[in-house]
């Protein structure tokens, strides 16, 4: 499968948004990764030397099956191909440094290795995207435990908020944003991920 870009969106859970002590938006926060960050499953997250406390942060992913632009909240779900479980890997203190100094974030979300993504799932008509468990351990660990259904820009909106301003391909993903509960990873910790009561599951190991 040929993937393209990376598109994610921020401050989507409100008890996030608190743990981080951040404000909640009147639109979607987004940011892009770029394709090297991209791993899939049973692969290995590296920890850049730049950083000295990354955290995980476990999302639902989308993946787009064919060109869109400007398309609405009602027909933006028939743009969706597949969907995974995937975690956002996140360099908080070069974030958090670059929040400070009012800088982009692209450097602490984008390193390689940091967007692992579980299998991919079909997505079929039915299918309830807003109402799926999430959640995420370290060294089995349970650290984030979630529901879909808490996020405050469905996917239906996210998917009509990013046609409007990027024309999306076939192979795009888009990470949907995090419950509460993000913590540090550290090397040699194996992560393992589920959505959906483990139709999609996301198993990396983390290393230097």
């Amino acid at each position: 499968m040929q993937f393209g870009s990376i598109y994610c969106i921020g401050r989507n859970y409100a008890e996030h948004i608190k743990e981080m002590k951040s404000t909640r938006t009147e639109t979607p926060v987004v940011f892009i990764k770029p394709r090297s960050s991209l791993v899939l499953n049973n692969g290995s997250v590296h920890l850049p030397e730049e950083s000295a406390n990354v955290h995980h942060e476990v999302e639902l992913v989308l993946l787009i099956g064919k060109t869109c632009r400007n398309v609405t909240a009602e027909d933006a779900l028939n743009a969706i191909k597949a969907y995974a479980v995937g975690i956002d890997v996140t360099t908080r203190d070069i974030q958090s440094d670059a929040k400070k100094s009012g800088l982009p974030w692209s450097l602490a979300k984008g390193f390689d290795t940091f967007a692992p993504v579980g299998n991919f799932v079909s997505f079929e008509e039915g299918t309830d995207l807003q109402n799926m468990d999430i959640s995420v351990s370290v060294n089995g660990e349970a650290r984030q435990q979630g529901n879909t259904r808490d996020m405050i820009f469905p996917v239906a909106d996210i998917i009509s908020y990013l046609s409007h301003r990027f024309t999306l391909y076939p192979g795009d993903l888009i990470f949907t944003g995090t419950p509460e509960g993000v913590s540090q990873i550290k090397a040699g910790d194996k992560i393992e991920a589920q959505i959906g009561n483990n139709l999609s599951t996301l198993s990396a190991d983390v290393k230097t």
